[in-house]
């Protein structure tokens, strides 16, 4: 018998897997519960449930008593479509590819750990943007604690890999061994799992600096390494080959829509659409709209994709990319 879980259940699972804090997966913990569908399908569900509740509870005690001191930790808020982080081995060409896709300024130096903290910038895609969060390096020996953290709480990563050095293509089995040990699993497609612990990241792999000597044939190496575990995209950071076909892969990724919104009467506000993931329900725009449209929403009017301009459409109604909305409360 299935649980038949609700995807509201699903996105409060969501906001458990990105959350950074002991207090923030509490609280989701408890909105999972409290979504979960109460049944004997979901019984075995239901225990586990309560166990990660008690035991997160009591690691929110623990470090309210005993505070922790002296780590660095980031917490850059989510912006525009979606938020992506940039990891590589050192001088993979992080900053550079940062400063080509952004209006970012990060430090460019042909130098390992130019990058010592995050910097973020918002890439330009047609009407949207996109944010992108520059890491430091991961190497075999060290990788900064706070970056685990940032990476599980990210929509997606691009694992950057040198083509410019014979090490390059192997650095990346590297990354993925280090992430893995704090159970965070980098992923070419979106995957789930049992234990609620372990997140699983979406993953492009954009292979840099194609200009350089030998790298076609670097390239070739990092294919058969790789087979199809991760989309692959190969590009010059510093003289822009590949650059334009890497931004829009890195848009259709995230696997968003588009939607505008409208007031009754007024044209519909074409300049700042609300982004949700293909598949999201009116209702669900609504909560993104405000809070507090998802208990007063009763209908709306869209014009769009499968319907007549201006049709009548109820709260279950799928929306499509680049739909016209107006809400009624």
């Amino acid at each position: 018998m299935a649980a038949n879980l609700t995807p509201q259940y699903l996105e409060a699972e969501a906001e458990y897997k990105k959350a950074q804090t002991a207090e923030e997966r509490l609280e989701a913990l408890r909105k999972m519960y409290a979504l979960l569908p109460k049944h004997k399908a979901s019984e075995k569900l239901q225990a586990e449930l309560k166990t990660k509740i008690s035991e997160t509870r009591a690691e929110v005690e623990q470090e309210r008593k005993s505070p922790k001191k002296g780590g660095v930790s980031y917490k850059i808020p989510r912006q525009g479509a979606g938020q992506y982080v940039l990891l590589g081995a050192p001088n993979a060409g992080k900053s550079r590819l940062l400063s080509r896709l952004t209006r970012a300024t990060p430090e460019v130096a042909p130098y390992p750990f130019t990058t010592r903290e995050p910097a973020a910038g918002m890439m330009d895609w047609e009407d949207v943007r996109v944010q992108l969060i520059d890491l430091p390096p991961i190497t075999p020996d060290f990788m900064e604690p706070y970056v685990s953290s940032m990476v599980r709480s990210a929509d997606a990563a691009l694992l950057l890999v040198d083509l410019g050095d014979d090490d390059g293509p192997f650095a990346v089995d590297t990354i993925c061994e280090r992430l893995k040990q704090t159970k965070t699993v980098l992923v070419g497609a979106p995957t789930s799992s049992e234990d609620l612990s372990i997140v699983h990241v979406k993953t492009l792999l954009v292979a840099n600096k194609l200009d350089l000597p030998g790298a076609p044939e670097r390239l070739e190496i990092l294919k058969e390494m790789m087979g199809d575990r991760f989309p692959l995209h190969a590009v010059s950071a510093e003289h822009g080959a590949g650059m334009e076909a890497l931004r829009d892969a890195i848009y259709r990724y995230l696997q968003v829509i588009r939607v505008y919104t409208k007031k009754p009467g007024k044209p519909a506000d074409m300049d700042s659409p609300y982004t949700c993931p293909v598949g999201s329900t009116l209702l669900e725009l609504a909560g993104l709209v405000h809070r507090d449209f998802t208990d007063k929403l009763k209908s709306a009017r869209i014009w769009g994709t499968g319907v007549f301009d201006g049709q009548t459409v109820t709260r279950d109604h799928v929306m499509h990319d680049k739909d016209i909305v107006e809400l009624h409360m």
